[in-house]
């Protein structure tokens, strides 16, 4: 039993690391596009440092969940989505507004929730 569950802490470790390692070195935002983390997508419609609206999907499965996300940046600003009730198949999606420009090299994140369960979590450095 204690090797399985040194197996399991071990496991465990390097996800996490590899995890950290997506979100450190993820992509930079210089225009609108759309960046995607397991089943969290995010997308941006402005260009340069601005963001005025920044849409957030969560993939869901093949039952109903419960799925709500929250978006942020390195700087300090956040919001939560609305939650929301999704049938089977369905992907949920809304907006966050931030409307407003970021300093260049914040990073832009949002993490999707699904039945209370984090489901992905893209990142983005916002570029000039």
């Amino acid at each position: 039993m204690h090797e399985i569950t040194k197996k399991l802490a071990t496991w465990i470790a390097a996800a996490a690391a590899a995890l950290g390692c997506v979100i450190a070195a993820g992509p930079s935002a210089v225009a609108e596009g759309k960046w995607c983390n397991h089943s969290v997508c995010i997308q941006t419609y402005d260009s340069g440092t601005y963001l005025g609206r920044v849409e957030v999907s969560v993939i869901n499965t093949n039952q109903p969940h419960r799925i709500h996300a929250r978006v942020w940046t390195t700087n300090g600003w956040s919001a939560n989505t609305k939650t929301e009730d999704v049938a089977a198949f369905r992907t949920y999606r809304d907006q966050a507004y931030p409307q407003r420009h970021f300093p260049a090299g914040t990073r832009l994140c949002a993490e999707g929730f699904r039945g209370g369960e984090s489901v992905g979590l893209p990142c983005v450095t916002i570029t000039g």
